[in-house]
């Protein structure tokens, strides 16, 4: 159990900023192109940032993102004991 914590905690810290990122951006595109919104950013350059293509890793950055939110869900679950055996009330406190 100790260890899902560490890995989730050193996944969520690594995962931040891109996660972020690609909230935000996704967020973005969607009010610039669904509700014509104006905020001074064309949609082809947010989707751009959303998809990692400014960056050079448009094949892998939403490979990378999905692999980590993988990552977080694993570790998340297992450490919420749903899946676990149940332990009696004596071994618990």
């Amino acid at each position: 159990m100790r260890s899902f914590r560490k890995y989730h905690r050193t996944l969520a810290i690594i995962l931040a900023l891109p996660l972020a990122v690609t909230l935000l951006t996704g967020i973005a595109a969607t009010l610039v192109g669904e509700w014509s919104a104006n905020l001074g950013v064309p949609r082809s350059l947010l989707l751009s940032i959303h998809r990692g293509e400014i960056f050079g890793l448009g094949g892998i950055y939403p490979i990378l993102n999905g692999l980590g939110l993988l990552g977080l869900l694993v570790t998340g679950l297992s450490m919420t004991s749903l899946f676990g055996r149940k332990r009696p009330k004596s071994e618990r406190d």
